[in-house]
Parts: structure tokens; C-alpha cells; sequence
């Protein structure tokens, strides 16, 4: 033994850091609770920035915050990589190639500047997360689950369809007017109400209002149908796998298998 120390492995650091990352992502301790609340909290103040990305483009300090969202985005992308057990499955989720594209339009604001509307995705991706529900697993909360769910497309979709009205319809110096203007019709588009003062000129203006009716009929259907339907509880069958049964059901619907579906304590 000559007393010097021996230099840390590589291998035993990295596998240290992706265990710490594991626990805090997917944990259900207090610290990775908190973690987790932190990060949806990140994720929303992320989302409010893309939001009034129309209004803060054109402040000096846009840029300073436009590269601090992509260091935010970049470090949670890397963060659950590395606290993935499969990368490989993580990387071909959707939610992936969304925050790959988000971080490309934000490395790259100038030169993707017409694409930055569809940075609002990141919502609809902070929906699907797991840590926006693990911790909200009582009964009362599950059944407004799939409303939930409705309401965030539909804000996704009504945003989205905005920054893209804006973008190239209303950008040429109107600034927050504008948007404002953008919003206006595209709600008045989904609503189909239609009040005709303002209209998106073109060809092109009326294919775009054709989409967002239709697509927003759809989207408004779906969210009736999430809150007035009745609810169901999230309890994967042992058997086939199937996830929502009745609150009361004794056997899955799908392939008869008894289920143990607990109560909610009341």
C-alpha cells in the first residue's frame, strides 16, 4: 500500500448519479416528492414563457431567457435519461421527440423562429407525465383523470392553433394586439360562432379555419364526454391488462378475470 488514494471509477460515479436520478424521478420518498412538484412547477413556468414568447420576442432580454428555458429543457431531458431503466423505449415515446424539437426551436430561435408556436406541446407532454398523477391517486381525484386530459388537449390545440394564426397572420409588427387578435378568431373559429369582424384573409386563412373547426368540434366533444360520462377508476386487470373498470366491478369486463378493486376509505 503506497497511501495514495485511488482514483474514483467512472462506471460506479455514473451509476451512483442515474440510482439518485431514479429515486427522485420516480420515488415516492419526501425529497423525491418535492423534486417532483419542483420540476411540474419548472415545467409550467416553462410553459407560461412559450405562451408569451409573441409578447417577450421582441424585449432585449429574450434571448438571455430563451437559452435559459433550453438549458432547463436540456438538463430535464438528460436527467430522465439517465434515470430511465430503458433509454431506448424513452427516446421513441412522442413526448421525447417533442421536447427534442422544443429544445431545437429554442438552441435555434432566429433561424426556427416560425415553428416556435409549437413549443405549447410541451403541456400536452407535461399531461402525459407520470409525476403530474403519481402522487394524486386517491378515487376522487382519478375520475377527473380523463377530463383532465381533455381539457389539456384542448388547451394545447387552442394555443397551438393561435401561435400559428399569429405567427402568419397577425405577426407584421401587431405585437400583443395581435396575438390577442390571433386568439379571438381562433376561438371564435372553434366555438363556430363566427362573429365575421375579424377573418383570416386567403385561401389559406380559410383551409386554416376549416382545420380548427373541425378539429375543435371534435375536442369539445371529447371533453363533454369526459366530464359527463361516467367515471371509471384506473386498475390494470391481472389478467389482460385492461385499465378502467366500473368503481363496483367484480370481474373485468374484457376477459372475466376477478378483480380486488379497493375502495377509497369512505
Amino acid at each position: 500500500m503506497d497511501g495514495r488514494e485511488q482514483p474514483a471509477d467512472p462506471h460506479s460515479t455514473l451509476t451512483g448519479i442515474r440510482d439518485r436520478l431514479r429515486k427522485l424521478y420516480h420515488g415516492n420518498t419526501p425529497a423525491a416528492f418535492r423534486f417532483q412538484i419542483a420540476a411540474v412547477a419548472v415545467d409550467l413556468a416553462i410553459i407560461i414563457f412559450f405562451i408569451l414568447t409573441p409578447v417577450l420576442q421582441e424585449s432585449r432580454a429574450f434571448l438571455w431567457l430563451d437559452y435559459l428555458v433550453a438549458a432547463l429543457v436540456a438538463a430535464d431531458m438528460a436527467g430522465r435519461l439517465l434515470a430511465s431503466t430503458d433509454i431506448w423505449r424513452l427516446l421513441k415515446q412522442p413526448t421525447s421527440w417533442i421536447d427534442g424539437f422544443i429544445l431545437l426551436t429554442l438552441l435555434f430561435p432566429t433561424a426556427l423562429a416560425n415553428l416556435a408556436f409549437l413549443r405549447i406541446l410541451r403541456l400536452w407532454s407535461l399531461s402525459r407525465s407520470g409525476a403530474l398523477w403519481r402522487h394524486l391517486e386517491m378515487r376522487r381525484l382519478r375520475a377527473w383523470r380523463d377530463a383532465s386530459h381533455a381539457v389539456v388537449n384542448l388547451l394545447t390545440f387552442l394555443f397551438v392553433v393561435t401561435g400559428f394564426v399569429y405567427t402568419f397572420f397577425f405577426r407584421d409588427g401587431s405585437g400583443f394586439t395581435g396575438y390577442v387578435d390571433a386568439m379571438y378568431v381562433t376561438v371564435a373559429t372553434v366555438t363556430t360562432t363566427g362573429f365575421g369582424d375579424i377573418v383570416l384573409p386567403g385561401v389559406a386563412g380559410k383551409l386554416t379555419a376549416i382545420v380548427t373547426m373541425i378539429i375543435g368540434i371534435s375536442l369539445f366533444v371529447r371533453l363533454a364526454q369526459a366530464i359527463f360520462r361516467p367515471s371509471k377508476v384506473f386498475f390494470p386487470c391481472p389478467q389482460c391488462g385492461l385499465q378502467r373498470h366500473e368503481p363496483d366491478a367484480v370481474h373485468c369486463k374484457a376477459c372475466g378475470h376477478l378483480l380486488n378493486i379497493p375502495n377509497d376509505g369512505e
